[in-house]
């Protein structure tokens, strides 16, 4: 199966299967002497684990992390690091009855026609857990940003018709409630929301939100690995991501050139007084704050009755039992974080080429 190696020389390679013995990662290019433990690891895996409120998947699952290589005396080597997070609660009879269907909204169809064969125990590879494996790998590459004094957010901007409002903007809010909002105001209009919703066997989607404060100038190449283009991929191969904006977005279409240009200024350095581009001009980093958004869909498994199609091409009524989650976008917020930080991290390294001055000011 191709397409589950990301990056170019911070690379990662995901593997494992929902119902499967575990889900894991190796880690290439982690440069050596970062101080690593699996605490480091465990506190992002927590944010995107099952079970913590009645609006996730009730599978109880610990995913706990196990380094396996790469780390000596709390230090990074240099070399693959390894981790793994064994699944312990699999309940693959929960899934016997749709082998022989379809489920919308689902891989299951595409899976069949690409591989003629699908692990249907919880959907294998397209499966919400094979992000255990993102997150493991971005909270190395998070350490690695923070070290240089890079910072990645992100929060639910808004769950089905609710949005946060900015003037209650608390990023610390956001792990006070189950729905990752940083407005303790709208997560309450959210859970009765959702709990209609859930009474109703429906499920909802939302929007995620994404900040990145400190990055440096130059990051991202101007043609094809632009650094927006480059966060644009990492963010959608999220599997319920169905659209992707930076800056001002979809609302710049809107806009005349006088209104969407960013104006510059210098004050101790060049800087914006607007942010419409987001962080990025020409695909690369203006220095200003990164932020774009996610579009989450709803959860596809829901227990209201759908319309479908079966393996002997008959057209048939289901109703899709197991436990999932009610919505996809509280346990995203972690797994965009992931992604953003292994995006950036890989630029960064790769910038370390782009000017020979530098390069002959390291070597001397």
């Amino acid at each position: 199966m191709a397409g589950s190696i990301y990056g170019k020389l911070f690379r990662i390679s995901t593997w494992g299967e929902s119902h499967g013995k575990g889900i894991g990662v190796v880690v290439d290019g982690c440069p050596a002497g970062l101080s690593l433990c699996e605490e480091d690891i465990q506190k992002y895996l927590d944010r995107r684990k099952p079970g913590q409120s009645k609006f996730t998947t009730q599978r109880q699952e610990d995913d706990a992390v196990e380094i396996l290589s790469g780390v000596f005396e709390g230090k990074t080597t240099g070399t693959p690091i390894s981790m793994v997070v064994y699944n312990k609660t699999q309940r693959s009879q929960d899934y016997s009855e749709i082998a022989g269907y379809y489920r919308p909204g689902h891989a299951d169809y595409t899976f069949d026609e690409k591989y003629g064969f699908r692990d249907y125990r919880g959907g294998g590879r397209s499966s919400g857990r094979e992000t255990i494996g993102r997150v493991a790998a971005g909270a190395i590459a998070m350490k690695l940003l923070e070290s240089l004094g890079i910072e990645v957010n992100a929060y639910a901007k808004s769950v089905g018709p609710v949005e946060i409002d900015y003037s209650r903007f608390d990023i610390n809010e956001r792990a006070n409630n189950p729905f990752a909002m940083p407005d303790s105001e709208a997560a309450a209009r959210v859970s009765e929301y959702a709990s209609q919703k859930m009474k109703e066997c429906d499920s909802v989607g939302g929007v995620i939100e994404c900040t990145v404060d400190g990055m440096m100038t130059g990051i991202g190449e101007p043609v094809f690995d632009k650094l927006d283009a480059s966060l644009a991929k990492a963010i959608l191969s999220i599997g319920a991501v169905k659209g992707f904006e930076i800056g001002a977005g979809f609302e710049a279409a809107k806009m005349c050139g006088s209104e969407d240009n960013d104006s510059f200024y210098y004050d101790d350095g060049i800087k914006k007084r607007t942010n419409n581009a987001g962080g990025s001009l020409g695909g690369m980093s203006d220095g200003s704050r990164i932020v774009f958004r996610a579009a989450v869909k709803p959860t596809p498994s829901i227990a209201k009755p759908q319309m479908t199609v079966n393996k002997s091409d008959e057209n048939i009524e289901v109703s899709i039992k197991g436990r999932h989650d009610p919505m996809i976008v509280p346990r995203a917020v972690v797994v965009v974080e992931a992604m953003t930080a292994l995006t950036l991290i890989d630029l960064i390294l790769e910038n370390m080429t782009a000017r020979l001055d530098r390069i002959i000011e390291f070597y001397r």
